[in-house]
């Protein structure tokens, strides 16, 4: 087995581990054990430091990928000593303007909620944590040594945080404490990434920068542009609740979101396998190629995501049955944001076609106009709808950036990824939710939960493979039926 499909492999493992662990802690522990106030305050810290992300790390995690295999042997120390030291230019200047400005920034964020006053210093150090755990865990990936690094990021902190919950539930750490210790875990996520990275390659500290670091430079601010604008569409709205309504609000919107995120676990594994494919078939110009992994990837993710869409959907009163009541009135929140994130998987590729086109800049350009969008809306819609106005908010710019994509690619390359199976698969997706909508079950939620979403994926799936939708499903079922068939 190649090294890229063996980690390609380890890493969807890994990927839903975190999401296994991420649900654990977040519709359960965190929602029983914290109260409400604080647990949106966790929400609000780690969304505000992963939108500083970006800029703590200057880009450099793009840039190291990118710009590593142009290096001779000898240069790579020097390449490495710039890859640290540009960093800096991103978390002086914040540590700067917090040291200085620190009163009014934080009489401005804690006007609707006071405690966040007090805490906006653990913003930075998240930030400034995850900025640079990006940068060492591009050093290991430049090694080809993805697997520890990718479990450091979506498993490792989520354990420590059910670690730090529970003991906090027995009284053996403060409230105080707990929230130290979380960003003491985000810390030392980081340095363990570094010890890592340093034992596949020890740097030599060499101040003889590459020939082209005006260029190296120029590209980590455009990824700064686009991994902010990115970022902000995911994270923002977390962030600007706390500027309008009572910061509680946050952890109910912050689980809802988190329920409806698990549509694009698919999407995440099948990207770590699509993303060097696309490149090849760009560097080759093989447009015919890049027209059938277009559609592939779309009707495969479509049919991922869709199915979790409707199960979700269906079975979300049960699992609400399951949550404290101040967290059960999220629907409309689950609906738009699990709608957005089908919307994504629907695009397939279109990701990774844009970034590795000559088209990047224009790209970045489109992400930076949609986030300033995305916060207009949220400063426009949460004040009139609340929890629902920030989700109606990043609907729509998903909506509408998705719909920029989608042309876009259609005008460059002249590819959709829209077939007719993609409208058959989109009216079996409404015909089993009006179907089972109608059906429920007096049992436990769980039973409920488990009982219909058998039914669902089992009438789904004879769907799929009696009218031969997806060849893609229809073979890989009548391998598996042989395989199984006495």
């Amino acid at each position: 087995m190649g090294v890229v499909l063996k980690q390609s492999i380890q890493n969807t493992v890994v990927t839903y581990l975190g999401f296994f662990f991420g649900a654990i802690n977040t519709l359960f522990l965190y929602t029983k054990i914290l109260p409400d106030e604080y647990y949106g305050l966790v929400t609000f810290i780690l969304a505000s430091g992963a939108i500083l992300m970006p800029l703590m790390a200057f880009g450099v995690h793009n840039t190291m990928v990118k710009y590593y295999s142009n290096h001779l042997e000898t240069e790579k120390d020097g390449f490495f000593t710039l890859m640290l030291l540009i960093p800096l230019l991103g978390i002086l200047p914040v540590a700067l303007i917090g040291l200085i400005w620190y009163e009014p920034i934080g009489n401005w964020v804690s006007q609707v909620n006071p405690m966040v006053k007090d805490y906006l210093w653990y913003v930075f150090f998240v930030g400034l944590a995850m900025g640079y755990f990006e940068v060492f865990y591009s050093w290991a990936k430049v090694h080809l040594k993805s697997v520890f690094g990718n479990f450091m990021k979506e498993v490792f902190a989520r354990i420590g945080v059910s670690i730090l919950l529970i003991l906090f539930y027995f009284e053996l750490i403060s409230l105080d404490l707990f929230f130290k210790c979380l960003v003491g875990l985000y810390l030392l996520r980081t340095l363990i990434i570094k010890l890592y990275a340093f034992r596949l390659r020890m740097p030599r500290l060499v101040f003889t920068f590459p020939p082209y670091t005006k260029e190296i430079l120029s590209y980590s601010f455009l990824i700064i542009l686009g991994g902010s604008a990115a970022l902000i569409l995911l994270e923002i709205d977390k962030v600007m609740l706390n500027q309008f309504i009572s910061i509680e609000n946050v952890a109910y919107y912050g689980v809802s979101v988190y329920i409806a995120t698990v549509i694009i676990v698919p999407s995440r594994a099948m990207h770590q396998i699509t993303y060097p494919l696309t490149a090849e078939l760009l560097n080759t110009q093989n447009s015919v190629g890049l027209d059938n992994l277009y559609k592939k990837t779309s009707l495969t993710l479509f049919i991922a995501s869709g199915i979790l869409f409707v199960l979700i959907i269906l079975n979300l009163n049960d699992l609400y049955l399951m949550l404290p009541e101040n967290y059960r009135n999220g629907f409309t929140i689950v609906f738009l944001i699990g709608l957005a994130k089908v919307m994504d998987s629907l695009l397939g590729n279109i990701n990774s076609i844009l970034y590795n086109s000559q088209y990047y800049k224009t790209v970045l350009v489109f992400g930076v106009c949609l986030a300033a969008l995305t916060i207009f809306l949220n400063y426009l819609l949460i004040p009139k709808w609340g929890l629902e106005g920030a989700a109606a908010a990043s609907f729509i710019s998903i909506f509408i950036f998705n719909t920029v994509k989608v042309v876009f690619v259609k005008m460059k390359f002249g590819i959709l990824p829209f077939t007719s199976a993609t409208f058959k698969v989109f009216a079996t997706l409404v015909l089993l939710a009006v179907l089972f909508d109608l059906v429920q079950f007096q049992f436990h939620p769980i039973l409920n939960i488990a009982f219909k979403s058998f039914l669902v994926v089992l009438m789904y799936v004879g769907i799929l493979y009696r009218f031969n939708i997806s060849e893609d499903v229809t073979g890989f079922l009548s391998k598996w039926l042989k395989k199984n068939t006495p």
